[in-house]
């Protein structure tokens, strides 16, 4: 089957953080590049240690209405930037 560019493959029930449902392709999400990028500003902020976790979460979701846990964006830096604190 076609995959639309930078559409990722949905693996569970939970829709990730900067990704939307798509009904024209079905198994597939859709991103949001506005979230995606707040996601990244953020993410570098916190393995920086410019922001806390909270401030973090707080920012996401006054920016985008879209909430993401303390251990959701923890796991996002970690997998972006690699573990911290080693």
């Amino acid at each position: 089957m076609f995959r639309p560019e930078n559409y990722i493959r949905r693996t569970s029930s939970t829709v990730p953080f900067g990704y939307e449902l798509d009904e024209n392709f079905e198994g597939y999400l859709k991103p949001i590049e506005e979230e995606l990028q707040m996601l990244d500003e953020v993410a570098e902020a916190v393995f920086h240690g410019e922001i806390s976790l909270g401030i973090g979460v707080d920012w996401l979701e006054s920016e985008t209405g879209r909430r993401m846990s303390r251990p959701g964006l923890k796991k996002y830096v970690d997998k972006t930037y690699g573990r911290s604190g080693k």
